[in-house]
C-alpha cells in the first residue's frame, strides 16, 4: 500500500491520510518523487530518497494550480511560499484528494486537534482514479462505480424511431411489399403437394400425365417466381431509400448538435472518437437498418406464415417442428450479453486506432522532425493488437454459438423426416405432404438461423446507436435562452460583475469586476496561468461564468443567443487556423456571402494584399490543411483579414504576435494598428511592449484583478507590473521592452 513506503519516517499515533506520486522536480525535470499527508505533517521524498518534512499549522494553505499539462502544489504560510512540488496531470486525482485533505488537516488545527481521517492504512487504500477510500477487503471503487454509464440495451434501437418518423408512408409501402413477397415465396411449396399426389406419384402407378395440369401447375411456380422477384425488388429498393435517409440524418443531427456543445465537451474527448462515431457508428447504423433490419422483418413473417400453413396442413407434425425453438432461444438470450459486451470493448479499442491516427497525420511534420516514426508506428501495433485480441474473444463465442444453432436446425430436420414417415406408413398423410412439408421446413429453419446471425448484427448497431445518443443526449453547458434579447446595433461597452470561474472543483476566477468603455483598448497581462485565456474564453461565452455576471451594454450575454452574441466578436489567436481551401474562402469564413471587393479590402487593411498576389494563383490559392503551405506571419494575416471583413464591435487578440520573428511583428502590428480602430479590444500579449498603445492594462494574478491603469502610471507604482516589466527585461532583452523603448 502506498502508506507502507512511509512507515519509517511515521511517529507513534501518526497516521497516513493522502499521498501523491510526484514525477517532476520544480523545473520540470522528469524525476520520481513522493508526498504524504498526516494530520501534523506534510511528508516528502525526492528523487534521491531524501525525507522532508514541513509541520503543519493554522492558516497554511497548498494551492492547487495546473497549466499547460503540468499541475503544481505550492505550500504556503502567511508569510512566504514553503515549499512547492510539480507533477503531470496523470496525477491530478491524486493531488485534488491530498489538497481536500490538507484543507481538512488545517480547519481541525485552527480548532486545537488534530485530524487523523479515516487513514490510508494497509486495510483502507484509495481508488487510483478519484482518490476516494476503497472499502475494506475490495479493489472496486462505489463512487467510479456509481458513474459507470448504464449497459446497453438492444432497446436503444427503438430511440432511432425519431429519424425514421418522417419517412413512415415510404416504411409502410415497404412493410406492405415486405409481406406480400414473403407470400408469393410460399406459395411454390405448396405446390408441390398436388404435383406429387396427383400427378407424379399415379404415374408410377401407370397413368398417364395430364400434360394441361402440368403446365398449369408449372406456369403457377413461375409466375410465383416472378412475382416474388418483382415484389422483393421493390421493397429492397424502397427500404433501402429510407435507411439511407435516416442514416444521413442521424449523421445531420449528431453533427449539428455537436457543433452547439460547449468548448469542455470537447476537452474530455479525443478528435479520433468523435470521427469514428458520427463515421463508421452512423454507417454500421445504416447497414443494420437496410440490410439486416430488413431481413429480420422478412425472416420474422416468414416463420410466422411458415408456422400457420404448417399447422394448417397437419398440426402434429408442425408441433414437432418446433422442438429445436426453445433450445435455440435459450442460446440467444445467454449469447447476447456477451456479444454486446464484446462489441462495446471492440468500439473502444478501434477509437484508439482512430486517435492514433487523428494524432499522427495531423502532425505528421513533428513526427518526422523527432524521428519517432517507430515509436509511433510502435503505438498504432499496440491498439491494433488490442482490437485483435478483442475481436477473438468476441469470435471464441462466435464461432460456438453459429455452428450449434445450424447443428439443432439439422437434428429438428431429422427428427420432422422420421416423424413424417411414420406418418405416411400409417396413412395419416400423403408423400406430396411431406414433401411440401420438408420443403417448408427447410424455408422455417434456413429463416430461423438467419434470425440467430443477426444478433451479432444487432447487438453492433445497439452499441453504435449508444455511442451516437451519448453526444445527442449531452447538453450545453452554454444553453441558448428560450427567449433571446436581440440588439440591433451593439456600442461595445463590456461590463464584468463579481465574476467567478471553475474547472471542476478548481478555482480559476474569483470577484473579478471590470468596466470597459465602447471602443476602449484593454491590455490583459500577467504571470501563465492567472487567468487572462480564461476570462476572454469567458467573455466569449465559450464557457459561462460560475458566478457573477458579463454584460454588453447594459445586458447579460447570457441573455442574448450564443451565435448573435459572438458575431459581434472578432477573434485573433496566437496559432490562427485555416481551413483546407483556398485563400479568399479563409478570409470569407464569417461572412460567406462577402464580395471579392471586400475580401480584397480586407485583406489591404491586414497588409496581406501584396503576400497573396505573389502566390501562383493569388486569392485561388490553396493554402493546403491547417495552412501549412503559409508561413506563420501569413496565417496570422489572414486571420486578421477575416476579422477585420465581419466588423466587429469587440476585437480579442490573444498572443497574436508572440510566435513570429521581429519583421514580421511589425507587419502584423501594422494590421493591428487597422483592425483596432474604433472597437473595443481586449488584448493579451507575452511582449508587453505589444501593448503600449492600450488605453489600460489589467494585471492579473490567481484569477483576480491586482493592477488596473495605464503603462506610465502602473510602472511609477512599481508594483506587480512593474515587476512583470523588469523581469522581462531581465530575460535577455530579445523581447524586453525596455531595450525596444531605448532603440525608439
Amino acid at each position: 500500500m502506498a502508506a507502507a513506503r512511509w512507515q519509517d519516517a511515521l511517529a507513534p499515533q501518526e497516521n497516513v491520510l493522502a499521498t501523491l506520486e510526484v514525477d517532476l522536480t520544480p523545473d520540470l525535470r522528469f524525476a520520481p518523487g513522493a508526498l504524504a499527508l498526516t494530520g501534523q505533517r506534510l511528508l516528502s521524498r525526492d528523487a534521491g530518497g531524501a525525507l522532508g518534512a514541513q509541520v503543519l499549522a493554522p492558516g497554511m494553505q497548498l494551492h492547487l494550480t495546473e497549466t499547460a499539462g503540468v499541475g503544481t502544489l505550492a505550500l504556503h504560510d502567511d508569510e512566504r511560499q514553503i515549499a512547492l512540488w510539480r507533477f503531470t496531470l496523470a496525477r491530478q486525482s491524486q493531488a485534488v484528494a491530498l489538497q481536500q485533505a490538507f484543507v481538512q488537516c488545517i480547519a481541525h488545527l485552527e480548532r486545537g486537534q488534530a485530524w487523523q481521517g479515516e487513514g490510508e492504512g494497509d486495510e483502507q487504500p484509495r481508488c487510483e482514479t478519484c482518490g476516494q477510500l476503497l472499502p475494506a477487503g475490495s479493489d472496486e471503487c462505489p463512487v467510479c462505480a456509481r458513474r459507470q454509464a448504464a449497459p446497453t440495451s438492444t432497446w436503444v434501437l427503438l430511440r432511432l424511431w425519431r429519424f425514421a418518423r418522417p419517412y413512415k408512408k415510404q416504411l409502410a409501402a415497404g412493410f406492405a411489399l415486405t409481406l406480400a413477397s414473403t407470400a408469393a415465396t410460399l406459395v411454390p411449396p405448396y405446390m408441390t403437394i398436388p404435383l406429387m399426389d396427383d400427378i407424379l406419384i399415379p404415374y408410377q402407378d401407370g397413368k398417364d400425365i395430364p400434360v394441361s395440369l402440368v403446365a398449369m401447375y408449372l406456369g403457377g411456380l413461375l409466375l410465383a417466381a416472378l412475382l416474388a422477384w418483382g415484389l422483393g425488388w421493390a421493397r429492397t429498393y424502397v427500404l433501402a431509400l429510407v435507411s439511407e435517409r435516416m442514416g444521413a440524418d442521424l449523421r445531420t443531427a449528431t453533427y449539428e448538435h455537436l457543433l452547439r456543445l460547449s468548448l469542455d465537451y470537447f476537452g474530455s474527448k479525443r478528435t479520433g472518437d468523435l470521427m469514428a462515431r458520427i463515421g463508421s457508428e452512423t454507417d454500421r447504423i445504416n447497414v443494420f437498418l437496410s440490410l439486416h433490419a430488413l431481413d429480420f422483418a422478412t425472416d420474422v413473417l416468414m416463420i410466422v406464415m411458415t408456422s400457420a400453413i404448417l399447422i394448417s396442413i397437419n398440426p402434429w407434425l408442425a408441433l414437432v417442428t418446433l422442438v429445436p425453438l426453445p433450445i435455440i432461444a435459450w442460446l440467444i438470450h445467454n449469447v447476447r450479453d456477451r456479444l454486446r459486451t464484446g462489441f462495446e470493448k471492440i468500439d473502444r479499442v478501434w477509437s484508439e486506432i482512430t486517435n492514433v491516427l487523428a494524432d499522427t497525420i495531423p502532425g505528421i511534420r513533428v513526427v518526422k522532425a523527432f524521428a519517432q516514426e517507430g515509436r509511433e508506428a510502435k503505438r498504432f501495433r499496440k491498439a491494433n493488437l488490442r482490437s485483435l485480441q478483442a475481436n477473438d474473444r468476441l469470435n471464441r463465442v462466435w464461432s460456438l454459438f453459429a455452428p450449434t444453432v445450424s447443428l439443432l436446425t439439422e437434428i429438428g430436420l431429422l427428427i420432422v423426416w422420421a416423424f413424417g414417415i411414420w406418418l405416411v406408413a400409417r396413412h395419416q398423410i400423403t408423400v406430396g405432404v411431406l414433401a411440401a412439408f420438408i420443403a417448408y421446413i427447410g424455408r422455417f429453419y434456413t429463416r430461423l438461423d438467419s434470425m440467430s446471425r443477426i444478433v451479432s448484427v444487432t447487438q453492433k448497431a445497439a452499441s453504435g446507436a449508444k455511442r451516437i445518443f451519448d453526444i445527442l443526449d449531452h447538453v450545453s453547458n452554454v444553453p441558448d435562452p428560450e427567449q433571446p434579447v436581440q440588439l440591433a446595433q451593439i456600442q461595445g461597452g463590456i461590463t464584468l460583475r463579481r465574476l467567478g470561474f471553475r474547472y471542476g472543483s478548481r478555482t480559476v476566477i474569483k470577484n473579478l469586476s471590470l468596466d470597459i468603455r465602447p471602443g476602449e483598448m484593454i491590455g490583459l497581462v500577467g504571470h501563465s496561468g492567472s487567468g487572462k485565456s480564461t476570462l476572454v474564453n469567458l467573455i466569449c461565452r465559450f464557457y459561462d461564468v460560475s458566478d457573477g455576471a458579463i454584460e454588453v451594454d447594459g445586458v447579460d450575454i447570457r441573455r442574448m443567443a450564443v451565435t448573435d452574441w459572438r458575431r459581434h466578436i472578432g477573434l485573433v489567436l496566437q496559432e490562427p487556423f485555416l481551413f483546407f481551401g483556398t485563400i479568399a474562402e479563409n478570409i470569407a469564413y464569417g461572412k460567406p456571402g462577402a464580395t471579392r471587393a471586400e475580401i480584397i479590402a480586407a485583406a489591404r487593411a491586414a497588409h496581406a494584399h501584396e503576400f497573396i498576389l505573389r502566390l501562383p494563383q493569388g486569392y485561388d490559392s490553396l493554402v493546403g490543411e491547417r495552412g501549412q503551405s503559409l508561413s506563420g506571419g501569413e496565417r496570422q494575416r489572414i486571420s486578421i483579414a477575416r476579422a477585420l471583413l465581419i466588423d466587429p464591435r469587440v476585437l480579442i487578440m490573444d498572443e497574436a504576435t508572440s510566435a513570429v520573428d521581429t519583421q514580421t511583428e511589425k507587419e502584423i502590428q501594422k494590421a493591428l494598428d487597422n483592425l483596432v480602430q474604433g472597437r473595443t479590444t481586449i488584448a493579451i500579449a507575452h511582449r508587453l511592449s505589444t501593448l503600449r498603445k492600450a488605453d489600460r492594462l489589467v494585471v492579473m494574478d490567481r484569477g483576480e484583478i491586482v493592477e488596473v491603469g495605464p503603462h506610465d502610471e502602473l510602472m511609477a507604482r512599481r508594483g506587480a507590473y512593474w515587476e512583470l516589466y523588469m523581469a522581462q527585461e531581465r530575460r535577455g532583452g530579445q523581447e524586453g521592452p525596455h531595450s525596444e523603448e531605448q532603440a525608439q
